[in-house]
């Protein structure tokens, strides 16, 4: 599973903090750095503001 998706869904309420840790298989303390660190926010607002060229 996209680890996104993943934390997307903890940031929206769907799963608790614990859940999201155990789907990616990580411990409590990495999960942490990866909901806090900017790269990971979720981009999909501005996917489809950007125009398609093609």
């Amino acid at each position: 599973m996209d680890k996104r998706k993943v934390i997307t869904a903890y940031r929206r309420g769907f799963i608790t903090i614990q859940e999201c840790a155990q789907i990616l298989g990580i411990d409590s303390l990495q999960i942490m750095g990866l909901v806090n660190d900017p790269d990971w926010m979720d981009n999909s607002r501005l996917l489809k503001s950007q125009p398609v060229n093609g």
